[in-house]
């Protein structure tokens, strides 16, 4: 068994009492708001952000990420026929098309392809309500536990819902994905399916890509039950930012406020770690490695943050062997009680196992003793 050996370790700088949500002081023209730094999941802003409302198309957020999560995403296939005979937005898929998972996703996130949703479902699920149950478990595990979902586009129901702290959760973690990143910050693209499958072009229904400096995401929804609906990311000078709004009757305009104000509170400082913890090494004749950090973490703070942060060193003893760069231990970073960053800490030098002692040499009765045995097996 490993002994724990934690050490908690203070910049100097002293503790921050935990900030609040901030932003603007007024109030907006929407059904619930949420302004979040991407990073920590810090809400800058919140608005009515724990009620439970429809979420219309920003639903895909979560049906593309599970999509993009699938191997053999460039692997062709036939669409399902019932799964494509749905209402509202589509990306145009016909019965007997072969399309990718890939594609499947670009046409979600950028047509809002209600087709495209139902077709990922099937493909991957087997059924609509299979699905739905993947999609509820998947965002738990992004930690929004204030939702419920139904149907793979957003279509209306009773029981399917989020709020808007719960869809910034959701889209946090979707952006965390490469392939998710690039394809919801695309303004248009050329892909390939049919019977047999042919380029087109899609384009994405999110405005703020080609005219907010930094946009990069997310996603737009609308039905007449929701109202407009808009995920939004941003980011500038180190610094990512999400907004939601549900129900907003002037989505474009609220999201370039809060953003601004948003990007105006955060500054991405760096945070070094400096530190003496050591980590004891057994069976080796190298008795410890020093641990230092993969990377110098980089936060946002706000204004006079810079004086208040605290980071936490943890490790455990180790047994050789140990490589250089190996993960031995953790850094976090905080304000408050905020984890800002998370950066593992790694070994600074090898430290290889002790060698094994050689076996003692047999005697003459050893050796005979052998020799009588062997000549029963």
């Amino acid at each position: 068994m490993k002994k724990l050996l934690a050490v908690l370790t203070a910049l100097t700088f002293g503790l921050l009492a935990a900030v609040p949500a901030q932003g603007a002081s007024e109030s907006y023209s929407a059904k619930a708001v949420v302004l979040m730094e991407a990073a920590s999941g810090r809400i800058l802003y919140a608005q009515n952000e724990n009620e439970q409302l429809p979420m219309a198309s920003t639903t895909k957020i979560i049906t593309a990420l599970i999509a993009l999560e699938q191997p053999n995403l460039d692997e062709y296939f036939v669409v399902d026929e019932q799964a494509i005979q749905v209402e509202g937005t589509s990306m145009g898929l016909q019965v007997g098309d072969q399309v990718t998972l890939r594609t499947l996703a670009w046409g979600m996130l950028l047509s809002s392809g209600n087709d495209a949703a139902n077709a990922a479902a099937v493909r991957i699920s087997g059924s609509i309500p299979a699905f739905a149950q993947l999609m509820n478990q998947r965002v738990q595990e992004l930690g929004a536990t204030n939702t419920h979902l139904v149907t793979p586009s957003g279509l209306d129901d009773e029981a399917h819902y989020t709020t808007a702290k719960d869809l910034a959760l959701i889209a946090r973690g979707a952006l965390q994905n490469p392939d998710f990143a690039a394809i919801c910050s695309t303004r248009s693209v050329a892909v390939t399916y049919g019977n047999p499958p042919y380029k087109r072009y899609l384009s994405n229904h999110n405005r703020l890509l080609s005219t907010y400096e930094g946009a990069n995401g997310v996603k737009t929804g609308f039905t007449k039950k929701s109202g407009r609906c808009l995920v939004s990311s941003a980011e500038r000078d180190g610094v990512q930012l999400i907004c939601v709004t549900l129900g907003a009757s002037d989505d474009w305009s609220i999201h370039r406020q809060l953003l601004d104000q948003g990007f105006a509170q955060l500054t991405a400082t760096a945070v070094p770690i400096s530190s003496d913890l050591t980590v004891p090494v057994t069976n080796s004749p190298v008795s410890q490695v020093k641990l230092v950090p993969q990377e110098t973490p980089v936060v946002a703070l706000k204004a006079g943050e810079e004086a208040r942060v605290v980071y936490e060193l943890s490790s455990q003893m180790e047994y050789a062997p140990v490589q250089e760069g190996q993960v031995l231990g953790k850094a976090k970073i905080y304000t408050g009680d905020l984890l800002l960053a998370e950066i593992p800490l790694l070994a600074d030098r090898e430290a290889p196992q002790n060698p094994m002692p050689p076996e003692p040499e047999r005697n003459f009765w050893g050796r005979l003793w052998d020799w009588i045995g062997g000549l029963f097996t």
